[in-house]
């Protein structure tokens, strides 16, 4: 592959680990880890159901934010008001300011820079939300500006073809030489692949592949290191 995009959220580091780390601080309840993880599974569920109502303008932003933990609360008895989950989503806003990458997702950059690929990030989310993660991931170090995609800035979201095709206009790639990495099967993949492009599932949650499904990735994984073992082979 000439050319490598990545996701953001839950593909380049753990996006559980800000959501484990709020919930322990606004919530009484002892909950264990696995608990945890069921209502994180759940809020994200939620969160792209919302996101999808946010970008077709069905809802508000702010609606899309609190909407989301609230309704995974919901689901699981936990009483929560819109004033709690205002505060849930600022405190999660805060952690993930501390958010790291896998080492192994470190590694692979390290590599993949070296052997001169064309290196980009496509994530979906707010503009100015979505550009601090990448700072706090300090990925300027092997990803320039001019290829690195919001969202919230081209006006688009995966997984409309509309999105892939805004990139292609902006940089020089072949299709067949291009592959995107993500772990959301619907935008990521489904998106990737309508687009010509080659795709990567990067399924640490282990999800199962949806029901005849359309597509299907060229590759998946289950961790952040299976991921760097499939390029250094290759290499």
């Amino acid at each position: 592959m000439d050319t490598i995009i990545f996701d953001v959220d839950d593909t380049l580091y753990d996006q559980a680990q800000s959501f484990h780390k709020t919930v322990r601080k606004l919530f009484q309840e002892p909950f264990s880890d696995e608990e945890i993880d069921q209502l994180y599974k759940a809020s994200r569920k939620y969160s792209e159901i919302l996101f999808d109502q946010s970008e077709a303008g069905e809802i508000s932003q702010f609606e899309w934010q609190t909407g989301r933990i609230m309704a995974a609360c919901k689901d699981f008895n936990i009483p929560i008001d819109t004033e709690k989950a205002t505060i849930f989503h600022e405190t999660y806003v805060t952690e993930q300011k501390n958010i790291t990458l896998f080492p192994e997702v470190e590694e692979l950059l390290n590599v993949l820079y070296k052997e001169g690929k064309q290196l980009g990030i496509l994530t979906n989310g707010e503009e100015k939300h979505q550009a601090m993660k990448i700072k706090q991931l300090n990925l300027s170090r092997w990803v320039p500006a001019e290829m690195t995609f919001i969202s919230g800035t081209i006006g688009h979201a995966k997984p409309k073809r509309e999105v892939f095709d805004f990139i292609e206009q902006k940089i020089d790639l072949d299709q067949t030489q291009t592959v995107y990495i993500g772990d959301n099967f619907e935008k990521d993949i489904i998106g990737a692949k309508q687009a010509g492009w080659q795709a990567i599932w990067m399924n640490h949650r282990k999800k199962d592949l949806p029901i005849n499904a359309t597509y299907k990735p060229d590759k998946e994984v289950h961790s952040a290191k299976e991921l760097l073992e499939l390029f250094v082979k290759k290499a």
